[in-house]
Order: C-alpha cells, then sequence, then structure tokens
C-alpha cells in the first residue's frame, strides 16, 4: 500500500484525487468513467439502489426517491449517493463514521458530481438520536451487521423515515455449518431486548480485517448479527407494514435486501 501523498507535482486529474488513497478503495468508479482506477466493486453502478427505487415505487411511493429527501447512513465511498442523485432525490444526507471513507466520499462528490448530496462525518446511531428531522426515505446499505445493538437502529430509522431500504447480511445457521472458515468468526449467542423487542445476535469478530486501512466496518472489534426473520419482526414491530424482499449469497454469508414502507403517521 503507498503512503499518503502530500505533494503532487504531475499535472492536475481525477486521477490524482483517487490516487490519494490508492491501495484502499473498494469501489470501482462510474461505467462512465473506465479511464479511472480505484477499486474493483461496482458500487457506482450498484443495481441493488434500482432495485430499491423499483419496489418503493411498487408500495405506493410515486417516483421512488424522484424529488425525496433522502437519509443515507454509511454511504462507504459515495457510490450509492451518487446514484440516489442521479435517480433525481431532492436532497441526500449521507452519514459516515469512518474519517477515510468520508474523505473518499469528498473525493467522490468533486470528482463524479453529486449536487443534491451532503456527507457529513459522525456516528449514524447519534445522529438519529439527537436529529428530530424526518426524511422520506432511509438507506441503509451494508450497515446493520457491523452494529453492536442493530435494533436499535431499526428503531431509530422507524421513527426518521416513511420508507426504507436495507441491506445486510444476516446470521444463517446453515452458511455457517457449511462454510467453516467464515463461520470460525462466530462465537456466541446472546439474547438482548431494544426499545421492548426481544431477540438474538450471534457476535461476529472481525480478526485480522481490523488492520487493512480500507477496513470498513464498524467502530468495536466486533459486531452482532441478526437471523432475517428477526430482523423482518423488529421493522414490523416498530411500524413498517409492507415489504418486498430478496435473499442472495454472499461471501460473507446470506444477503438481505428489503424495502419497507411505514404506515400513515398520525396527524
Amino acid at each position: 500500500m503507498s503512503e499518503f501523498k502530500h505533494f503532487f507535482g504531475v499535472a492536475p486529474s481525477d486521477q490524482n484525487a483517487l490516487d490519494l488513497f490508492a491501495g484502499e478503495w473498494s469501489s470501482q468508479p462510474p461505467s462512465a468513467r473506465p479511464e479511472l482506477k480505484a477499486g474493483v466493486t461496482p458500487l457506482f453502478d450498484d443495481p441493488r439502489i434500482a432495485w430499491a427505487n423499483h419496489r418503493l415505487i411498487e408500495m405506493g411511493l410515486e417516483g421512488g426517491v424522484q424529488d425525496r429527501d433522502v437519509l443515507e447512513l454509511g454511504p462507504l465511498e459515495g457510490g450509492h449517493t451518487f446514484l440516489l442523485d442521479r435517480l433525481g432525490a431532492k436532497s441526500v444526507t449521507a452519514v459516515e463514521a469512518n474519517a477515510r471513507a468520508y474523505l473518499k466520499c469528498l473525493i467522490a462528490k468533486e470528482t463524479f458530481g453529486m449536487p443534491r448530496a451532503r456527507f457529513l462525518l459522525g456516528d449514524c446511531l447519534e445522529f438519529l438520536r439527537t436529529n428530530e428531522r424526518r426524511y422520506e426515505v432511509g438507506i441503509a446499505c451494508g450497515i446493520l451487521y457491523h452494529l453492536t445493538n442493530p435494533v436499535e437502529l431499526l428503531e431509530l430509522l422507524a421513527r426518521r423515515c416513511d420508507a426504507l431500504f436495507l441491506w445486510t447480511v444476516f446470521y444463517d445457521a446453515d452458511f455457517v455449518a457449511k462454510n467453516p472458515v467464515p463461520g470460525a468468526k462466530f462465537s456466541e449467542a446472546l439474547s438482548m431486548e431494544t426499545a421492548g423487542f426481544k431477540h438474538t445476535v450471534h457476535r461476529f469478530n472481525y480478526g485480522p480485517s481490523l488492520d487493512w486501512k480500507g477496513f470498513c466496518g464498524g467502530g468495536e472489534v466486533y459486531s452482532y448479527w441478526m437471523e432475517k426473520h428477526e430482523i423482518e419482526a423488529a421493522l414490523r414491530t416498530f411500524g413498517f407494514t409492507d415489504f418486498r424482499s430478496e435473499v442472495h449469497p454472499n461471501v460473507h454469508g446470506s444477503a438481505l435486501m428489503l424495502a419497507a414502507v411505514r404506515a400513515p403517521r398520525a396527524s
């Protein structure tokens, strides 16, 4: 991995900006910019955001995210923020706790253009605890399984958002039994109760992943994973009534892709 460069003695370019974090990017630049090199995961062309938008339209959210205020938690490097901006969101407030990821988001905003997006550096749970603003759509993609109290996030999102797109890996006992290497990162199951919702979580230990500067997990050395049926039960408990979901295999375990809409709020 190259060291952080302080001076560039060459002509300005977008590649220079990306090279500030050479070797740390997860995201591949948008397909419209094939000349640029960063990571390898096509998050700036991720079909999950289009899937979410279509499902929200099916559930009665006319236009999906278009002309709506969107809250995005854990934008990572701005790939999904970029897509939400391109879908015509009125605004995207993207909250990122990882300082290096936040700086990469700013580089992506300057490089690829996201005029309706604002990136904030800080803890998304603390943001939701202290900010009373409501958002029409909440996006939590790749964050739930990095938390030590995932149900608190679901409860807070239900307070602040009328519709939700959630993507997360979940604890799948069959996957763990068949895949001993990733399965070995799980150590114990615990009973928890948050906001009146009783559930079970499974401790996942990050291990050597913490040593990579591009690490994009949570702020602790472990997180707690939920089971799929309890994720859905928690959302129902906190007021979401209409769901669309799919489950897909993932290198880390089974992944849940879910769009949900709340019952109308009392006026």
